[in-house]
């Protein structure tokens, strides 16, 4: 089980354990500090879950998405080093749509119009871009469906039996529907997603302000509530907006640009943190 000091932090350095049958155990920092207590998410006065690559495997058909759509365009311009996961998990992962495509293409010193959220997806804007990318998550989605990760379903019934509130905190406007799709709907009373974002007007990932909202609308200071994320810049909205413990689960960016982004321990299934 993952550990941090008594003071609720964790060191710097890090390490990794691995359980029986080669199932990786929690990786998390070392703790020089004195005596060791033992990390669940039972403890804290609320959670707040990143949705795609924490609780359903549907980061994957976002990056099935996304590299369709990029190097369709980046193909179409010609000259263009191709699209790859190191840019999706570099400039894209986490953040709202429009800003991911943005981000994107100044990698590849290329500017757009911004558009707007109504544009088609055969517009060559920001937004066309992003709505492009929106129709092929969209349609991937319907022919795939999707199943949510058995250990995060796992950690949902532990948190429900403790009576923990819990909320989604999502860069995507498709989570209502990825929600329902995997069965998840009726588990959260609070989703804050791109739309609600949108609406409100709250900076997303990684500024903490979604993940603020979704704490002050569960009633509960963000010093006492828990991050839980698998993309950089949502590690680093939860440092930002100094949450009580921000966990990293490592879906492929890796441990250790979690860490360095801020988590406190990093684990590689959520199951590990509700025994």
């Amino acid at each position: 089980m993952p550990t941090l000091d008594q003071s609720g932090r964790s060191g710097r350095e890090t390490y990794s354990t691995t359980g029986q049958k080669g199932r990786s155990a929690a990786r998390r920092r070392a703790c020089p500090y004195g005596s060791l207590v033992p990390v669940t998410l039972d403890t804290y006065a609320a959670v707040l879950f990143d949705l795609d690559g924490v609780l359903t495997p549907t980061a994957e058909v976002h990056m099935r998405a996304w590299d369709e759509m990029f190097n369709q365009f980046l193909a179409e311009r010609g000259g263009q080093q191709p699209y790859t996961d190191a840019d999706y998990f570099a400039h894209v992962d986490g953040k709202p749509r429009y800003d991911g495509v943005r981000d994107m293409l100044a990698t590849r010193d290329i500017t757009l119009p911004e558009g707007s959220p109504d544009d088609p997806p055969e517009a060559e804007t920001v937004c066309g871009l992003g709505n492009r990318k929106n129709a092929l998550f969209s349609a991937i989605l319907e022919t795939d469906g999707v199943q949510p990760y058995p250990g995060s379903v796992h950690a949902l019934d532990r948190l429900r039996e403790r009576s923990v509130p819990v909320a989604v905190v999502s860069s995507s406007r498709n989570a209502p529907a990825v929600l329902a799709a995997a069965g998840l709907e009726e588990r959260f009373d609070v989703v804050v997603d791109g739309a609600v974002a949108a609406a409100d007007g709250l900076a997303g990932k990684p500024a903490p302000d979604t993940f603020v909202a979704a704490a002050q609308r569960l009633g509960v200071a963000p010093g006492e509530a828990v991050v839980v994320e698998d993309a950089v810049s949502g590690v680093a909205a939860g440092r930002a907006g100094s949450f009580g413990l921000v966990v990293g689960v490592d879906r492929g960016v890796g441990e250790r640009a979690l860490l360095d982004a801020g988590a406190d321990v990093v684990v590689s299934d959520l199951a590990e943190l509700t025994p």
